[in-house]
């Protein structure tokens, strides 16, 4: 076997199977080991709504199943949902526990609604990894919709009601609290300049700069649906330094754009075949899972000079994985788009 430099780990490949913004559709998934739902489950978050998205989920053969929530998934904001329900499901109120415990009660899905969890894959037949994800269903404020935060890059919608403020952070607040140590961030709203259709959040950005996932997986913008590779100027970093600067971008070429093709749209971070892989450096702090999330506070920040830690995380690899490829109201009718897989190696725990 191969020597490995000290501190690190050896890594198997593991596919993951990325999807968002379903809106009640049950859509054909590629197998894989870990399934990730960057929201929107639905359209106005009815309980049969979640009901049937929660069965489909549980019938899907993934080993971990992560889940949050999107703007559309209104009764899983209890605040929102109680001050806007009515406007919504006047004639049939819904019950905000009944329809949050169907995913935190569920065996096979991991709920995260702005909190982090470990994921280790126990299966004897399985790749036996091991993640740290941070999952929030935040996105920037349009219109009367759940989630939401102000945002100084964006003003109200031009029509309908608008709600009042839900969360009291700002958006650099809010985005501020994800940790450092984690492996993948799932967000419904993208990013600014990253898959976005120049409509993501520029506070995410700076967070993404900050944190360097090994991978970013959102939805939220639709037409947004892409993958690319951005490459973090870390030798520029000073000690203490938070944010990184963006030394290239390079998108992601789908092999399989047809989406009545049965072939998989991959994003292969692998190697394999020679190709270069994103370069992966693992921090080693994790956290347990909560079933719901904890106060936002700020993260402790700390200088980390060991290579193997948070500032040698050169890359990040951000999915927009929409898979409904139109807007309401959909004129010509509705089309969808195919998952987004990613094959990665992660560190084995065994």
């Amino acid at each position: 076997m191969p020597v490995l430099p000290p501190g690190t780990r050896p890594t198997r490949r593991t596919r993951i199977v990325c999807i968002s913004d379903t809106h009640n559709s049950t859509v054909k998934l590629p197998k894989g080991d870990v399934l990730l739902h960057a929201g929107d489950l639905t359209n106005q978050g009815s309980y049969s709504e979640l009901s049937r998205a929660v069965q489909w989920l549980e019938k899907a053969d993934f080993e971990a199943k992560i889940v949050i929530a999107g703007n559309h998934d209104i009764t899983l904001d209890c605040d929102f949902y109680s001050r806007y329900g009515p406007s919504f499901h006047n004639q049939d109120p819904q019950d905000h526990a009944k329809c949050l415990s169907l995913l935190t009660s569920s065996r096979t899905i991991t709920y995260l609604q702005h909190n982090s969890a470990t994921i280790r894959l126990t299966d004897p037949d399985g790749p036996g990894t091991e993640f740290t994800v941070f999952g929030s269903p935040y996105s920037p404020e349009y219109g009367l919709w759940a989630f939401t935060y102000r945002h100084p890059n964006y003003a109200p919608a031009a029509s309908g009601p608008h709600n009042e403020a839900i969360t009291s952070l700002s958006a650099a607040e809010l985005w501020a609290t994800v940790p450092e140590d984690i492996d993948v961030l799932v967000t419904h709203t993208p990013a600014s300049t990253h898959c976005d259709n120049s409509m993501g959040c520029e506070d995410l950005r700076r967070t993404l700069a900050r944190v360097r996932p090994r991978l970013h997986v959102c939805g939220h913008v639709h037409r947004g649906r892409s993958a690319e590779r951005v490459r973090w100027d870390t030798d520029s970093l000073d000690i203490g330094d938070e944010v990184a600067s963006e030394a290239a971008v390079e998108p992601w070429q789908d092999p399989n754009p047809d989406p009545g093709s049965a072939k998989m749209s991959l994003v292969d971070l692998t190697g394999r075949g020679g190709k270069r892989p994103l370069e992966f450096q693992r921090t080693q702090s994790i956290h347990g899972k909560s079933d719901l999330p904890e106060p936002l506070q700020r993260p402790q920040c700390t200088t980390r000079p060991d290579p193997m830690g948070h500032l040698g995380r050169r890359e990040t690899c951000v999915v927009n994985c929409s898979i409904m490829a139109t807007s309401w109201p959909h004129v010509g009718g509705k089309r969808f788009n195919k998952p987004i897989v990613v094959d990665v190696d992660l560190p084995v725990w065994r």
